[in-house]
């Protein structure tokens, strides 16, 4: 087991006393070793348990352009692709929750067929969200003779929390898993005119999950991800 503390800032020069800012908490759990080699191809799945769950499709995008690019890339099948050509398995309500019901899908030639053609060496599922948890603050706008303007302040702590669980789909077993848990606050000061300061926390989860993602497929391999922001 082992954990990062990353922290992302982002300020303007105006007003350098106010800053937003995102704490990354990154922790990994192995429970066995990668071989992926050339060629391979793995894809990123998001969780929708029912219709009213869904981990947000721009979160697994995010992860998935950031271990694919480069020249230590990892390939990665699109999710829409991937889930189109094998309706209806991997649909909210049919979709294997364990590994066990992995094994009974694969058993289906048709299945085997499609991971076979698209290389797949291992599905990893991302679930979790990110959301609002709180909100202080108020801001007012008004038009006078003298021309308009707003004033006040506002905040709002926003909080991501994610899992990916890495299976290893030749061998059939469960790899490991990785959490990223993001939390920041987000400024709206207005004198006249507002001013909003965001906390990019999803952002920034996905920058963490990504990189340590990337390590545990290619722990040998350096990954370029985009810098903070």
């Amino acid at each position: 087991m082992k954990g990062k503390n990353l922290l992302y800032c982002s300020a303007l020069v105006l007003m350098a006393a106010l800053s937003a800012c995102t704490s990354v908490t990154i922790d990994e759990y192995r429970q066995g070793t990668s071989h992926i080699v050339a060629g391979d191809s793995v894809v990123l799945l998001g969780r929708r348990h029912s219709s009213d769950y869904e981990t947000e499709p721009d979160l697994v995008n995010c992860i998935g352009k950031i271990i694919s690019a480069g020249d230590s890339g990892v390939n990665v099948v699109g999710e829409r692709e991937f889930t189109d050509q094998l309706y209806p398995w991997f649909e909210p309500r049919t979709a294997p929750m364990s590994m066990k019901r992995l094994d009974q899908i694969a058993e289906r030639k048709e299945f085997a067929n499609v991971l076979e053609n698209y290389k797949i060496s291992y599905i990893i599922w991302i679930d979790g969200n990110t959301e609002t948890t709180s909100s202080s603050g108020s801001i007012g706008c008004s038009i006078g003779a003298g021309g308009a303007g707003c004033f006040g302040f506002g905040t709002w702590d926003k909080e991501s929390d994610y899992e990916a669980t890495i299976w290893d789909y030749k061998n059939r077993k469960t790899l490991g898993t990785i959490s990223a848990d993001a939390k920041g606050t987000s400024y709206m000061p207005a004198i006249v005119i507002p001013i909003p300061l965001i906390a990019r926390v999803q952002a920034n989860a996905c920058k963490g999950m990504a990189a340590q993602l990337h390590s545990f497929l290619k722990p040998n391999a350096g990954i370029n991800a985009p810098g903070p922001q």
